[in-house]
């Protein structure tokens, strides 16, 4: 009877948890069917059953109702969004791409806009400050020799006139001349101060020539104007190389940074940008920001390769280092107001020395001979003789606008750069900032647009670098390679830098031959720091100036001064470094950058 009746308890059990599984299971199949509350304001999956969103938002840019369909569609069309149910036509689609493409390239150009704008700033403003000392050298060396020289400077002002304006066309036009402008210079004051002190002599063309030689000998044997010629030589010729290099620098610097920011997007790129911030339209959420994680791999794909890391750094390296010597060793500013004082010293040197000066020119160019009697140059007045060579008191320099003194110009180009150094390892972060490309970072755990649909973006978010952009999830491994137009503008950057680095070392390599002033050894450590000190500063032998030659047709004291070639290699000497040509420069740095990577 036990066994009977735990028989039928079994049994009612079984039976009851099967009808269980079967009510289990019916719920289960019959519970979509049932009606219940909607999502909520905002969510996914009320807007994709209407594109009444997306047509209100695209007929405001101006888009054609007519080609967005009134309510959802299917997406076997699309090329570039998912292909579900879309709002988007393949017309939409098409020129959603092109404007997706647009606002990218204007977000990247408008946050780099402040840079351009700082380096143009920077150029105009050294520019006007090294172009007003050229002539506040030149208005004091008028006020000085006027007042020491009187009548015998105005005579020979365009003498001085021509050598600041050739000054001028070295820092303005080209990069040649400057040690001729300066050796003609001396050749011609010779000619024109030797006959003063012998005026009872006439003194051929010829004769002349011969003094100006002999006062360019390889020897160095005659020095009319003592060490002054190469004093000045030293200090004009690095101070203008380096403000020359530094103000090409700049301006190399705002074209290339301009340039780069004009991004040439690949077609990999493209579709990157379009899946970020057009598809939610397609897809009927354009309310649904895009994931933060999602805008950065994209935005990282498509600038890393567009940047001008690592020579962006090494740039500014330059720009700063040669700033330093402008304002200090190199001072561009005391070398201008030195070219007056200078050459004075070296007219009291030639009359303080007039008689060892005469006897060896008559030595080695013969006796000139005597004028006749009424054909001598009457004496000048006694109190003009009197200060004809004396050295006047120095002006007193004029002080420079507000604001524009080179010390402050250098600190506050120090400041700014210091700012960014890290701008385009930043970009991708600056452009994901725009409310437009991606949510917040405070909203990072909200729900966001993944590329796909709404949810998080769970994909690893990779770094800048081309190394880690080979596992970028959005953007294929190609769109990271440096195109051309990026290295010829990474060579651009960096020849910059190489004559930056050069003009700190006191060498101008577009030059055609060197300075051994500048070079000495090769070493590039042959300027004095101290070189303001005056005579005690410690310099190297200068070089003597190729001799130059007057044209025969040309009157006393007045003629062309021609450079003599000599035949002299101009490739400069055989140490390497900076000596290098600049073509050859830029074209091992070609190669490297071109190269295979």
């Amino acid at each position: 009877m036990v066994v009977v009746l735990a028989f039928g308890d079994s049994l009612c059990c079984s039976r009851v948890a099967a009808a269980m599984f079967a009510l289990r299971t019916l719920l289960l199949l019959l519970l979509p069917l049932c009606p219940g509350p909607g999502p909520g304001r905002g969510s996914e999956a009320k807007v994709t059953r209407s594109c009444t969103e997306t047509r209100q938002i695209l007929g405001a840019r101006g888009y054609s109702l007519s080609l967005l369909p009134p309510a959802l569609i299917s997406g076997e069309h699309l090329r570039i969004c998912p292909q579900e149910y879309t709002c988007c036509s393949s017309e939409i689609e098409e020129r959603l791409t092109w404007d997706t493409e647009a606002t990218f390239r204007g977000l990247v150009e408008e946050s780099g806009s402040f840079l351009v704008h700082m380096l143009a700033t920077r150029h105009r403003k050294f520019d006007e400050v090294f172009r007003e000392m050229l002539s506040s050298a030149e208005h004091s060396l008028a006020l000085l020799f006027h007042r020491s020289y009187g009548r015998l400077y105005s005579q020979h002002t365009p003498l001085f006139s021509g050598l600041f304006s050739r000054l001028r066309d070295y820092y303005e036009k080209s990069g040649e001349g400057l040690d001729d402008a300066l050796v003609d210079f001396w050749a011609q004051l010779l000619e024109r101060m030797f006959p003063l002190l012998h005026p009872q002599y006439i003194f051929s063309p010829d004769y002349l020539f011969c003094l100006t030689r002999l006062a360019s000998s390889a020897d160095d044997s005659l020095k009319p104007f003592g060490d002054s010629p190469r004093r000045l030589r030293l200090q004009i010729t690095r101070a203008m190389v380096a403000a020359r290099a530094f103000i090409q620098g700049l301006e190399t610097g705002r074209d290339v940074v301009s340039e780069a920011l004009k991004v040439p997007m690949s077609a990999g790129c493209k579709r990157a940008v379009m899946r970020l911030t057009g598809c939610p339209l397609c897809r009927g959420v354009p309310l649904l920001l895009p994931c933060r994680g999602f805008c950065l791999n994209v935005a990282h794909g498509c600038l890393s390769s567009q940047g001008l890391d690592p020579d962006w750094g090494a740039y500014l390296d330059g720009l700063l280092f040669l700033a330093e010597k402008i304002q200090g060793p190199f001072s561009f500013e005391q070398a201008a107001q030195s070219i007056g004082v200078k050459i004075s010293e070296g007219l009291m040197y030639l009359q303080e020395n007039s008689v060892v000066v005469s006897t060896q020119v008559f030595q080695e160019c013969g006796g000139p001979p005597k004028a006749p009697a009424r054909s001598r140059r009457a004496p000048a007045p006694p109190e003009e003789v009197g200060r004809l060579w004396t050295a006047g008191v120095e002006e007193e320099r004029p002080t420079m606008a507000a604001g524009n003194s080179l010390p402050r110009l250098v600190w506050e180009l120090r400041e700014r750069l210091g700012r960014v150094r890290g701008f385009w390892a930043g970009l991708p972060l600056s452009v994901c900032g725009d409310p437009r490309m991606a949510a917040d970072i405070t909203q990072e755990a909200a729900p966001c647009w993944t590329g796909t649909g709404r949810g998080r973006y769970l994909l690893p978010v990779v770094g800048g670098s081309l190394t880690e952009q080979l596992n970028n999830p959005e953007v294929d491994v190609e769109a990271s390679n440096p195109d051309l137009q990026t290295r010829t503008r990474r060579l651009h950057l960096r020849a910059a830098t190489i004559r930056m680095k050069a003009a700190a070392l006191g060498r101008d390599l577009e030059l055609e031959d060197w300075d051994e002033d500048a070079s000495g050894s090769g070493e590039g450590q042959h300027y004095a720091d101290d070189w303001m000190a005056g005579a005690a500063a410690v310099a190297p032998p200068a070089r003597p100036p190729r001799p130059p030659r007057r044209d025969g047709a040309g009157g006393k004291g007045g003629g062309v001064i021609i450079r003599h070639n000599q035949g002299r290699s101009r490739t400069g000497g055989t140490s390497i470094g900076f000596h290098t040509q600049p073509i050859l420069i830029l074209l091992l740095s070609a190669l490297a950058l071109l190269g295979p990577r």
